[in-house]
């Protein structure tokens, strides 16, 4: 079976996520990016741990080069 043709690779090219111009997500956005639910990500930030954010006008974003060293690191 080809790459382009496994399963993995469906799953990934199904998932939109919206990033602004300054490569900023909102939570939602990050978890659909990370593949995990809001409330992890939300626990995380609450326990200072997962992916490093900014709280925007009383919303947490998380850029796309934080994701990407994250999913890094945690592979690692």
């Amino acid at each position: 079976m080809a790459l382009e043709d496994s399963p993995v690779r469906d799953a990934v090219d199904q998932v939109r996520v919206r990033v602004l111009p300054d490569g900023r997500m909102d939570r939602e956005n990050a978890a659909l990016y990370l593949g995990r639910a809001t409330k992890t990500l939300a626990m995380w930030a609450l326990q200072g741990r997962g992916p490093s954010s900014v709280k925007v006008g009383g919303r947490r974003f998380y850029y796309r080069a934080e994701l990407d060293r994250f999913i890094h690191e945690e592979a690692a």
